[in-house]
């Protein structure tokens, strides 16, 4: 059965899309710790970052680079944090995200509750950077 992740890249369920390229999709997510909350999945579904080939690996960080930079440009933030942690979808995913402290990546913390408007507000400000 194929993951949310999988549902989202092939259009079946809709999504905020920032980026997408032969290997990866990136799109907001919809349960984000801060505004401009995004998610980088491969596009082959694989369960564990670390079971991906090497070329993938590497791919995947450079692909989500310019994202990085694209969300520190356009949030105040000290930089843009990164994390891996794959507990809740099986299909590896990355997350980055406007980050001022390390308490910043805390997944325990409560979520924002965004309006569709401001997801693609935040969606627009991002690409616009891209």
């Amino acid at each position: 059965m194929a993951s949310i992740f999988s549902k989202i890249i092939a259009g079946e369920i809709p999504s905020y899309k920032i980026a997408e390229d032969e290997y990866f999709f990136a799109f907001l997510d919809i349960f984000p710790l801060a505004e401009g909350h995004v998610l980088v999945v491969p596009k082959k579904e694989i369960d564990n970052i670390f079971d991906c080939d090497d070329a993938i690996l590497s791919k995947w960080l450079l692909f989500a680079k310019p994202i990085a930079k694209a969300i520190e440009q356009s949030f105040p933030c000290n930089r843009c944090g990164i994390s891996v942690i794959g507990l809740d979808v099986p299909h590896a995913h990355m997350h980055l995200l406007p980050i001022n402290s390390a308490n910043d990546l805390n997944f325990t913390r409560e979520k924002l509750k965004l309006t569709p408007e401001r997801f693609q507000e935040i969606q627009q400000l991002i690409k616009s950077k891209l």
